[in-house]
């Protein structure tokens, strides 16, 4: 087996553990899903059936569909209300228009879409179109002053009320005015200055249109491996317009980087109007702002009781600097002999043996002979180990002080509660593995933080904080009532068990806890959420491993490795990657897929690899003795049937080599008229592009800029506005403003905006987290669909549009 082949499918476990037997691959030709199955497998979390089912007339009624609009929300997933989303640009053609079919709003289907609801298009007051193939038009006589409305029509001719009206934007985007944070200096001395980073969108007021948020990030922001100071993090929410309703200043104890701050903006608590959750500190603080951009208050967060009695302060600074770093390590010699594992007897009982010296100290250290073997540790072992380990020099990281988890009014900013985060991170990573590679890195895998939104029981959204995934691995859930954080459930492995912990292998290694043990080096730098048994709750995909709704182990995917490998014919886990993706990538089969590159090389059974999402047997993957870094999925050849996946070269849905070259694999969006899937290219200096597999360059971004280095991702992609189409959000070169693209191809395919489905919107709301993934429906979603089996959502939505 090569590097390029696939090869032979094997069953993941619950468990992590397997016989080593191969299992032989099983046939994937074709299998056409019946309507009655389809539901279960199709419905990704939400309540709903299938157009075909509907067109058969088995329950769907246009009354049913309207959900929000009341009876029994039991039964029903909380989605939120949506207005229109009418938007207009000036083209060469004429007037584009673009507009929402909303969830509930479809009763059935065609060859090109859904059927149920058309649309009367305005101009200047006066009726211009009847559009019942699609939600978009172009107005060839239209002009830049004219006014727009459209209103639904229901299958009796009856008009509703008429949207708000808009003008044309005088280009393909539009700008959201941002106010930039000033320039600020490290205590090092380094100064660094300020670009808008990641987003999220939320309504914040229940008026049915989103409001936007940006995250700040400095110049010096910092990988979780890297030293150094970084700038504070900043999180804006602003209007369309570009008023800047409040800003959150997250203070110098939470540092500046991809892995440590994602941002949940959701309806939690089901009254119509967005709250926002993530990661705080001490010192962490909200400053609200007038219509004129002044400042109008400022206050931190309140520290709970306990901590205020134990004299933490919102004034506390717990960066290390490098002296700092060095009395920390002193510390933590001296007390050696108290430290849990060495009274245990599972750690080496002098730092002598475990350095691979001769004892010659007594202990309890003294502060004399704790500074001698820190010094010895630092200036000779972890030189000799690598000489990348300047620990001299290490200084930036927060390891002591408070960690918590706060929610915030979405509209105002206002602070709601703050509990503290869990788990803690216990100690500077030391029981993380963080000083047991070659590579020395204190505060690497400890604080390796995700963050999601997930409806664990089907009908109400749950906020998903994650600690760890390359030893020890956590994760909570929590349910917010407008009031309180409940804690659902709560995923612990266990740390990895170590013999030295400044000489082992900790990971591939089962954690100590015998329920979540064999989660350990499982997650991705992202973790996303489908239902993938069809229960209709969703799951958590943790990178190899899928913790099920209720927080049990549902698999942790492991394989035979081959022969070329560096431990041949044993079981190993399919490990930690850097990329993954969900979606029904091959529509013949039943059920989700997983697409997910890792970075094991010699130590991992794939570089790449397709699973099945319910099982998570591999379907097909290739070994390539490397970190493969990059994959993605996406429908970019419309000739194959099913998604594309791509990472050493590209390949169908089955498994069939298409060809050598691949396209890139920065982030996909779904941008032209036919459902085929496009790729945002650009990273660093570049301009962005929007890039079709067989067209080419569909669009250049002139002016603007992506984020996250060479990941190069945009600020957001997602389906904000308009038809189906995904919009794209990046920055302007100045960080001055975000810039919103719209897709002005003209399509005839009709489907309901895919904020509607809790599969794609949950994405969405964890699109920031980690390295940015994209987001996808819970249906098979390209060229080549089959509209019979289109979930049609059932749900409800709080506030202005229902109960």
């Amino acid at each position: 087996m090569n590097s390029e082949t696939t090869t032979p499918v094997h069953k993941g476990s619950a468990s992590g553990q397997q016989s080593g037997r191969r299992k032989a691959r099983m046939p994937l030709a074709a299998k056409v899903l019946s309507s009655a199955l389809s539901v279960a497998l199709l419905v990704g979390g939400t309540a709903g059936i299938t157009g075909a089912e509907a067109s058969n007339g088995n329950g769907a009624t246009e009354a049913g569909l309207q959900s929000h609009k009341g009876g029994s929300h039991m039964k029903e997933i909380q989605l939120e209300y949506l207005d229109r989303g009418l938007v207009a640009a000036s083209t060469s053609e004429g007037v584009f228009l673009s507009w929402r079919l909303l969830g509930d709003e479809a009763t059935g289907y065609s060859d090109k879409g859904l059927t149920g609801t058309d649309f009367n298009v305005y101009r200047d007051g006066k009726k211009i179109a009847a559009v019942t193939d699609s939600t978009n038009y172009v107005d060839a006589t239209g002009k830049s002053s004219s006014r727009y409305e459209v209103a639904a029509v229901n299958k009796k001719g009856k008009e509703s009320k008429r949207s708000a009206s808009v003008k044309p934007w005088a280009n393909g985007y539009v700008d959201i005015p941002l106010q930039k944070p000033a320039d600020g200096v490290t205590p090092a001395g380094e100064a660094y200055t300020y670009s808008a980073n990641d987003m999220s969108v939320g309504d914040v007021d229940g008026d049915g249109q989103y409001e936007f948020f940006v995250k700040w990030d400095p110049s010096n922001a910092k990988d979780v491996s890297q030293k150094g100071y970084t700038g504070k993090t900043y999180i804006d929410a602003y209007t369309l317009d570009g008023q800047l309703l409040y800003r959150i200043d997250l203070g110098v104890n939470i540092r500046a980087g991809a892995h440590y701050t994602q941002m949940l903006v959701y309806d939690f608590d089901g009254d119509g109007k967005a709250e926002m959750m993530f990661k705080t500190a001490p010192g962490t603080k909200i400053i609200k702002y007038n219509k004129k951009g002044k400042v109008t208050s400022e206050k931190y967060i309140t520290l709970p009781k306990q901590d205020r009695k134990a004299g933490y302060s919102n004034e506390d600074d717990y960066r290390l600097s490098a002296d700092g770093y060095y009395d920390h390590v002193v510390d933590m010699f001296k007390n050696w002999h108290k430290h849990d594992e060495v009274v245990k007897g599972n750690w080496p009982a002098t730092l002598e043996e475990a350095f691979g010296m001769e004892k010659k100290y007594n202990y309890p250290l003294s502060q004399q002979d704790a500074e001698s073997l820190a010094d010895y540790f630092i200036d000779v072992y972890a030189v000799e180990r690598s000489n990348r380990n300047e620990l001299r020099k290490f200084e930036g990281f927060i390891v002591d002080g408070p960690e918590y988890v706060t929610v915030f009014e979405g509209k105002s900013g206002k602070e709601l509660e703050t509990i503290p985060y869990e788990p803690e991170r216990h100690d500077d990573g030391l029981m993380w593995g963080d000083y047991a590679m070659a590579r020395i890195e204190p505060g690497n895998r400890v604080d390796r933080f995700l963050a999601g939104v997930a409806y664990l029981d089907g009908k109400k959204p749950s906020a998903i904080f994650a600690r760890g995934y390359y030893t020890r691995s956590t994760m909570v859930a929590y349910n917010w009532d407008g009031k309180k954080l409940k804690k659902e459930w709560k995923v612990d492995s266990g740390w990895t068990p170590m013999k030295n912990p400044f000489n082992d292998g900790p990971h591939g290694v089962d954690g100590t806890d015998p329920q979540y043990g064999s989660i350990t080096t499982q997650g991705a730098h992202y973790f996303s959420v489908a239902d993938v048994d069809g229960d209709g709750k969703q799951e958590i995909i943790y990178g190899s491993a899928t913790i099920d709704h209720d927080g049990s182990v549902l698999y942790s995917s492991t394989d035979l490795m081959p022969a070329e490998s560096a431990a041949p014919g044993t079981i190993a886990r399919l490990g930690h990657g850097d990329a993954l993706h969900v979606a029904d990538i091959d529509p013949d089969r039943p059920g989700l897929e997983i697409f997910m590159v890792h970075e094991g090389g010699p130590w991992a059974p794939y570089g790449y690899s397709l699973r099945d999402a319910k099982t998570g047997e591999v379907i097909y993957g290739g070994y390539t003795g490397k970190d493969t870094g990059r994959g993605m999925v996406g429908d970019v050849d419309p000739t194959r049937r099913g998604l594309e996946t791509w990472a050493v070269g590209l390949w169908t849905a089955k498994g069939e080599k298409i060809s050598d070259q691949a396209p890139g694999t920065n982030m996909n969006i779904r941008w032209a008229g036919d459902m085929t899937t496009q790729i945002v290219d650009g990273a660093i200096d570049v301009t962005p592009t929007i890039k079709d597999w067989n067209r080419g360059t569909l669009l250049t971004a002139t002016g603007t800029l992506t984020n996250n280095h060479t990941k190069g991702t945009p600020s957001l992609v997602a389906d904000i506005f308009g038809d189906w189409r995904e919009e794209m959000l990046v920055r302007t070169t100045d960080s001055s403003a975000i810039r919103i693209y719209l897709s002005t191809e003209k399509t005839d395919r009709k489907l309901y905006t895919l904020m509607h489905d809790a599969m794609y919107r949950v994405g969405i709301a964890g699109q920031n987290s980690g390295y940015n993934q994209p987001s996808y429906p819970s249906f098979y979603m390209a060229s080549d669909m089959d509209w019979s089996k289109v979930t049609l959502p059932k749900f409800y939505t709080p506030g202005k549009g229902g109960k």
